[in-house]
């Protein structure tokens, strides 16, 4: 399979759930607008998301992949079972410790770290414990659900682990359909929510579990033990939860901050979920797909396949990026006002909502190519280099927030979130190159300042068109003749940028097609066929 189908098959699920996604946030928005129970639910969710994201997604697809994927290549997939196994009772035993300690610690951890600004407000404040205590256990299905989706990944089973996510909007859509249905208050619908998201938790492992199963790879409950595996998978994985999260990292920060101010953990929440479409669409698969691919060419001693690899997919990223980024720096108010504006969303929310949106539109290509960047370092398993520089992320995030948000509320939050992501791209970027484990591409040194070029035109283009139409966008007028109106904008803005990159070599038709066709370089695997 080559590597942009790899690449399609993981954004299709992606897509699904960030398609959804849209669906329950819109929901959300009319019921809850950013009133109180928004703000209360969105930080609550916040706690259990960033640690699944640090300790599940960022350590294992960063640790445990490669170790999995050495384990099949050195003793087939019965030695991957019993790494597995053994990585298995660790986790779900620390995973239980340490669920029980946040439940039991929970009103102050939301006090002094979740929400400090929640605490002169005793409804929200309580509000907010109770939801966190419900959702908390969502870490222990999705922290066991992401080690076994980075199995399915290593045996090149992608499907599965990209589709299970979907049922989390599934249930929660659901939820919020309910609600509207039987006129639950905003109460209700938060607590509804909450347990909700445990319900989808449990749902999603039952998935990747059962397509585990299905590749050949029954796990057994083994006793814990620090064997050589385990700790061999520690000592990468504390610095890649890290690295790995460090997105999530700086967006806990911001919602820290921003619950000094309301509405602000709401309306930070409401952008990033529209941001992230792309970001999870491109950065999301390209990271999951590109760190097995580029382990296995180490490992077989393919210097030739892993660079190819890696300027590919830089190349793909910034190719479907740089075009989203400019969309949602020109017209992130009428993107907002489809998506939102109704109900208890009114047009000031509007205005706070996509004034964040279009900052995060500058922040994009940076979170996207981090993605890209940290494969590089992972499959060699060095983490601890990603780390220092996360770390300086992070401290570059943390004083830019404080600077910022007592003139420019949330936005300052998403405009320190941005810089934070151009340093840690940059810093990764440039020891790559240093250390030569970033071969120069001279093809994709050419196309991208092309690609910047196009983007900027399509921009120039977005802009103008979005100043005819704005009588078809106002707040007055109906929805389907807003939704029609940015549906023409975003077609019109796509034939612009594909038309120019196409035209100035910032694409070329037959590079696209000997990457859709290119066959991997390694032999294809008995569990890759399903």
């Amino acid at each position: 399979m080559s590597l942009v189908k790899k690449f399609a098959t993981v954004a299709s699920g992606t897509l699904m759930s960030r398609v959804l996604g849209f669906a329950r946030e819109m929901l959300m928005a009319a019921a809850l607008g950013t009133g109180p129970v928004a703000d209360a639910f969105y930080a609550a969710f916040q706690f259990p998301n960033t640690f699944r994201r640090l300790f599940a997604e960022g350590a294992f697809n960063a640790a445990f992949v490669p170790l999995f994927a050495k384990e099949i290549e050195a003793n087939g997939v019965e030695g991957a079972k019993r790494f597995s196994e053994e990585v298995f009772g660790a986790l779900f035993s620390a995973l239980l410790v340490l669920t029980i300690a946040m439940e039991l610690a929970m009103p102050l951890i939301v006090r002094f770290v979740v929400a400090p600004g929640f605490a002169d407000d005793a409804g929200k404040y309580d509000l907010t414990v109770a939801l966190a205590t419900i959702m908390f256990p969502y870490l222990i299905c999705m922290s066991l659900a992401a080690m076994m989706s980075g199995m399915l990944n290593s045996l090149r089973r992608y499907f599965a682990a990209a589709v299970a996510p979907v049922f989390l909007n599934i249930i929660l859509v659901g939820v919020l359909a309910n609600a509207w249905y039987n006129g639950h208050d905003g109460l209700k619908v938060g607590y509804a929510l909450a347990w909700g998201v445990l319900a989808a938790g449990l749902v999603q492992l039952a998935i990747v579990w059962i397509a585990v199963r299905h590749a050949g790879v029954s796990i057994g409950l083994r006793r814990p033990r620090l064997t050589a595996n385990v700790k061999r998978l520690l000592w990468l994985a504390m610095p890649a939860a890290i690295t790995g999260g460090i997105t999530q990292i700086n967006t806990l920060i911001g919602t820290a901050i921003a619950s000094g101010q309301d509405s602000a953990v709401s309306s930070l929440n409401l952008a990033d979920r529209i941001y992230q479409l792309p970001l999870g669409v491109v950065g999301v698969a390209v990271a999951i797909v590109l760190l097995p691919e580029l382990a296995r060419a180490l490992k077989a001693g393919n210097m030739a396949e892993a660079s190819n690899l890696q300027n590919r997919s830089v190349e793909f990223t910034l190719f479907l990026t740089l075009p989203a980024a400019a969309a949602l720096l020109v017209i992130s108010e009428p993107i907002i006002r489809v998506l939102y504006e109704r109900g208890a969303f009114g047009a000031q929310s509007t205005e706070v909502v996509s004034s964040i949106l279009a900052i995060f539109g500058l922040g994009l290509p940076a979170f996207v190519l981090i993605k890209a960047f940290t494969p590089g370092y992972f499959a060699r398993e060095d983490t601890r280099t990603p780390m220092v520089f996360a770390a300086i992320s992070v401290a570059v995030n943390i004083a830019t927030a404080l600077i910022l948000f007592p003139s420019m509320g949330a936005p300052g939050i998403a405009t320190a979130s941005a810089l934070a992501g151009w340093v840690n791209a940059g810093l990764l970027l440039v020891v790559l190159v240093r250390r030569g484990h970033w071969g120069r591409d001279p093809g994709l040194m050419r196309r991208i300042p092309r690609l910047v070029l196009s983007a900027a035109a399509m921009a120039g283009a977005l802009w103008f068109a979005a100043d005819t139409a704005g009588p078809w966008l106002g707040s007055s007028v109906p929805l389907y003749t807003q939704a029609t109106a940015l549906f023409a904008l975003v077609l019109g803005a796509m034939v612009v940028y594909f038309a120019v990159a196409f035209a100035i070599g910032g694409a070329d038709i037959g590079m696209i097609r000997r990457n859709v066709r290119r066959k991997s370089s390694n032999a294809t695997t008995p569990t890759e066929a399903e």
